[in-house]
Parts: C-alpha cells; structure tokens; sequence
C-alpha cells in the first residue's frame, strides 16, 4: 500500500534536517528583506508540518502533478502517519485544521 501513495525518501532524522534547513533560510530572507521576527515567526509551518507538506508534494509529483481529491489526499496523509509514525500527531492535527490553509505555506 505504500507504494501506490508515497514514495520513500530518506529517514525521518535527514527528512527533519532537510526541513529544519530550509525554514532557516527562510526565516534568513525574510529577515534580510527587512521583516520583523515577531510579525511572521507564528505563520511559519513547524519541522514536521513542512516534512508532512514535502511528502506530500512528492506524492502530487508521482501522480502526474495532480492534486490530490480529498479522500486520496486523506489517504495519503494517513499513509505518512503509518510510514513514519513519529508524524502522527503533527498528520492528525493537520487534517482537523482548515483545508485551504493547511498548504498555504
């Protein structure tokens, strides 16, 4: 069942590194450009909120850049709870939030 939503990656710990990195060039730019931290630090994901958003994307690239109708996209994302289990939290929590917002950033 994996195979069909997600392909695999790389370890949490490189996956969470990876993510970790590129939020900190994030928040480098914007505060480059000028912004205060304490007007977008809130809006940033979390680690693991951008890990779980990076699988994804790399499941809508496997199929064909399609996004994903919302039982698929439950599926997916429950998939990434099963694979890497330490997510769990941060998946479910990301399913009860709005939609439209989830991947805003």
């Amino acid at each position: 069942m994996s195979d069909d939503y997600l392909p695999r990656r790389a370890s949490l710990e490189v996956l969470r590194a990876e993510a970790a990195d590129e939020l900190a060039t994030v928040v480098q730019e914007r505060l480059l450009i000028g912004e205060d931290p304490w007007d977008f630090m809130e809006e940033l994901p979390s680690v693991d909120e951008l890990v779980v958003s990076l699988l994804r994307a790399d499941n809508i690239i496997r199929d064909g850049g399609r996004r994903p109708t919302p039982s698929r996209d439950y599926r997916v994302l429950r998939q990434i709870a099963l694979d890497y289990p330490p997510l769990t939290r941060t998946v479910w929590r990301m399913l009860d939030s709005d939609p439209g917002a989830r991947w805003a950033s």
